[in-house]
């Protein structure tokens, strides 16, 4: 056994986190075990990143294969990987260029960088407004923090970047009262994650769309949470039918090696000239093998096709549960992104059932005070799916107890 502890964290890490009292150890499709051997059903997948659960052999491959070639080059040469990867997802989306990077927060700061770039070059200065949605996340870097839509993650940092506002979501007038001929661009999670677990109306985002097409702003999408297979769709918006200019996506795209990448077209990509932007690690080989291997599986029949089945198997699974405890006001989301709001009797509490499932054994997230959220693997087995509802169960039934 390891003579590492969790209690060793407190001693050298910023205390900017607070994981749980275990330390995962070892993980293989949607199971994971701590230092002590006890095992967990993973119902979180890493924040829904692993899509395609841990140690999938594919990405052992890929990750294996590529680590004995090469590693990291920088931006001063390409490399076969990232080549690949962008033009397999210029093959499977709307997109015809892409930036790589490292993470969600950068792929939406390239996002956001390039839709006021694409501004100034093509309409002047003044045009620099970027709208956002009052309780979206894009990410932890100063602009986006202020992009985002929850003033707790900016408080303490401020003064934060300008020229940024905020409308609720889902609000079609309120969108159509802010922009102008002076917003640069209007960013949107299709489906907000962190916010809540709450889906876009077809109509609002539409709605969205033409008016960004009135006033010769651009749309993005955060596809952060909601891409790389979560909806059922590769992307959320081939879901809704509604394209954007510009699509950040990471978290899954990795499968739980990091990386992230911005999706655009042709007209949009040329404001991002040579020097306008860069990443010392962004289209890392490593990262983009492993990318590859991760859209390559989740494309292959059959595993899109499957996810609303097993939403379904979940949502089953929680309506019974809440048939017999009545914890959950809504349970709501798209695919495997789901989230079950609790009632005003556990308002504030949605921690406490996440302590509660890890005691029986079960991973599981929240998205806000109110909202346990799951994201579990794509291709989590249906005896895992049961298992883990099991172990959720034993876990509210003792907390209402």
């Amino acid at each position: 056994m390891s003579d590492i502890t969790r209690a060793q964290f407190d001693d050298v890490m910023v205390p900017n986190y607070a994981p749980g009292k275990i330390i995962p150890v070892k993980g293989k499709g949607s199971r994971v075990w701590d230092q002590e051997g006890r095992e967990f059903i993973d119902f979180a997948g890493g924040i829904a990143v692993n899509a395609l659960g841990h140690a999938h052999p594919a990405l052992v491959e890929a990750l294996t294969t590529q680590g004995q070639n090469l590693w990291h080059l920088a931006n001063v040469m390409t490399n076969e990987p990232a080549i690949a990867l962008a033009k397999r997802l210029t093959e499977l989306t709307f997109a015809d260029k892409v930036f790589f990077c490292n993470s969600g927060a950068e792929a939406n700061e390239a996002a956001l960088k390039l839709g006021r770039r694409h501004a100034f070059l093509n309409y002047g200065p003044e045009k620099n407004e970027i709208i956002s949605t009052h309780g979206s996340f894009h990410g932890r870097t100063l602009f986006t923090v202020s992009v985002g839509g929850q003033p707790k993650y900016k408080e303490g940092f401020e003064p934060t970047p300008g020229g940024i506002s905020h409308v609720p979501y889902n609000d079609l007038e309120a969108m159509a009262a802010q922009i102008s001929d002076n917003t640069a661009a209007v960013i949107i999670e299709p489906i907000q994650g962190e916010g809540g677990v709450t889906p876009g109306k077809k109509e609002y985002l539409e709605g969205v769309r033409a008016l960004c097409d009135k006033h010769n702003a651009l749309l993005i999408f955060d596809e952060v949470q909601s891409g790389v297979g979560r909806t059922g769709e590769l992307y959320a918006y081939q879901k809704y039918g509604v394209v954007p200019d510009i699509l950040s996506t990471a978290k899954a795209l990795g499968g739980g090696f990091p990386i992230g990448a911005m999706l655009t077209t042709d007209k949009c990509a040329e404001s991002l000239g040579i020097g306008t932007h860069g990443s010392t690690y962004g289209g890392n080989p490593l990262a983009c093998a492993v990318s590859l291997a991760v859209v390559n599986e989740i494309t292959r029949p059959g595993v899109l096709d499957a996810v609303e089945t097993k939403a379904q198997r979940i949502r089953d699974g929680l309506k019974k549960i809440n048939d017999q405890y009545g914890i959950f006001k809504e349970v709501r989301g798209m695919g495997l992104l789901l989230g079950a709001e609790l009632t005003e009797d556990w308002a504030g509490r949605a921690k406490d059932f996440l302590g509660a499932a890890l005691d029986e054994g079960l991973m599981m997230l929240v998205a806000g005070p109110n909202v346990l959220r799951f994201t579990p693997s794509l291709i989590i087995p249906d005896a895992d799916i049961d298992a883990g509802l099991a172990r959720f169960e034993k876990a509210v039934a003792k907390l209402v107890s």
